[in-house]
């Protein structure tokens, strides 16, 4: 940020040992050199400043000269900045997940045997069901592991384990209510159907699909 640049800059940088010492530094040679420094820094963290205006400003204030802007409206420029750059900063980092994403699902879609619902959800059928079907808000007994698109488990219960249908994830009720009781499924899960753009803590990032293998076994009311 614009208002932290100059914190930590040093004047002087340290040098390694060398064969032969450099020559000492001049007025011209170090003023020359900070400048520089500064201005690699402003390039990479601050680009597109009006260079006329910065040294103007520079200039200003290192004399210690009457300012052409005042404090209040510095620090609101500053500010606004400040919240500009974190908005861009923030919006390609979304970009960059979803469209991470994008290519997970469309990597999903294409393996042999796997199955589209009309909501996006991705399914293949790991071992067939003949029994009951859960009721939109009934429970249902399951097996399951859930994994991230880098096959990193983050739940899994082996153990049969009670749900409500209504008090799961979108994306579990839209397969489970189509999965008859005794079929395992290994279920693809967009994160709009999961968590979506909040994501889960430190466990789950902003727009995550998740990948399930579900086995239902029993259903009740």
């Amino acid at each position: 940020m614009i208002r932290f640049l100059l914190v930590g800059i040093t004047l002087i940088a340290p040098v390694a040992m060398a064969e032969t010492q450099p020559a000492p530094a001049n007025g011209h040679d170090l003023s020359y050199s900070v400048g520089a420094s500064l201005g690699e820094r402003l390039r990479e963290e601050v680009p597109g400043l009006e260079l006329d205006a910065l040294v103007e400003g520079l200039r200003e204030a290192y004399r210690q000269e009457p300012l052409k802007i005042d404090a209040a409206r510095r620090q609101a420029l500053l500010d606004q900045h400040d919240e500009q750059a974190s908005a861009a900063a923030t919006h390609a980092q979304v970009e960059k997940m979803r469209g991470e994403e994008t290519r997970f699902l469309a990597n999903e879609r294409a393996r042999a045997g796997v199955h589209e619902l009309p909501e996006g959800l991705l399914y293949s059928e790991l071992a067939s069901g003949n029994g009951a079907q859960p009721r939109a808000k009934g429970r249902v007994q399951v097996r399951y592991v859930g994994r991230l698109p880098d096959g990193t488990v983050f739940d899994q219960n082996q153990q049969p384990q009670w749900f409500r249908l209504d008090s799961v994830i979108e994306g579990w009720q839209v397969a489970l209510e189509q999965m008859k009781t005794g079929a395992k499924w290994r279920v693809v899960i967009p994160s709009a159907q999961a968590y979506g753009a909040e994501g889960a803590g430190d466990l789950i990032a902003p727009y995550t699909p998740l990948v399930f293998e579900i086995e239902l076994l029993a259903v009740a009311d």
